[in-house]
């Protein structure tokens, strides 16, 4: 191993903590929605793993059809830019979506049970155990979605730093410096991904939420519309 090829492995080391630090899209929309659905530790982890590798390996494939086809850094780049806006997009509109949420589910939470309670006074015969079946049906396949459309936000996300700056000087070297390189950006931005997400999630365990709790829908909402809006418009 030359030291052309140590340096550019130490350099993805650095900037694979250094651009996912910076980029608060790679933690924040994990630790928002770790405690608005209360995820296990366990779960949050895995959630971000397989987020991070997807984000990784769309970036690497990307990569290596540019080196196949002779395509310009440039022009990868060009690519990357769309990508980023739709990544962008989909995190403005998933924090809205659920702004909007966490609002409904704030304003109808005290008044129904307050109704079904005077309700269910006046009629002991009636059974109202399934009035709310439509709204938790929604709410299970709202669960169910939500890793699935984190992943594919970061499927779409570019991962800028991978291609002109790891990627090709690799390649020029060798096909195994490549592989060095990217493996090791990967393995540490993945690592810094889950090692601020858990460490943010432990310490927010100290904090006394109390009757801030239901709000947890609409902060997640808000986390998320601003890392969007901070990739679309402040560029990071």
């Amino acid at each position: 191993m030359n030291n052309e090829l140590i340096f550019l492995i130490l350099t993805s080391a650095s900037v694979g903590i250094i651009h996912t630090i910076l980029g608060p899209d790679h933690y924040l929309p994990f630790i928002a929605l770790a405690k608005a659905y209360n995820w296990s530790i366990k779960k949050t982890i895995l959630i971000t793993f397989l987020c991070g590798l997807g984000h990784i390996l769309s970036s690497v494939a990307l990569g290596i059809v540019g080196l196949l086809l002779g395509i310009t850094i440039s022009n990868l780049e060009t690519i990357d830019s769309i990508r980023g806006e739709i990544a962008a997009w989909l995190l403005i509109g998933s924090g809205l979506a659920y702004i909007i949420y966490g609002i409904k589910k704030i304003i109808r939470k005290i008044p129904h049970r307050h109704h079904y309670s005077n309700l269910s006074n006046l009629d002991p015969s009636v059974n109202f155990k399934n009035l709310n079946s439509d709204s938790r049906e929604i709410k299970d396949v709202d669960k169910r979605l939500t890793p699935w459309l984190l992943f594919l936000i970061f499927v779409f996300g570019p991962c800028e730093a991978l291609i002109p700056i790891l990627m090709y000087p690799a390649a020029v070297n060798s096909i195994i410096g490549m592989i060095l390189v990217t493996s090791v950006f990967g393995i540490v931005t993945i690592a810094t991904m889950i090692t601020v997400v858990i460490t943010t999630l432990y310490g927010l365990n100290f904090l006394r939420i109390g009757k801030f709790e239901k709000y947890t829908y609409v902060s997640a909402g808000f986390v998320i519309f601003i890392c969007g809006i901070a990739i679309k418009f402040w560029g990071l």
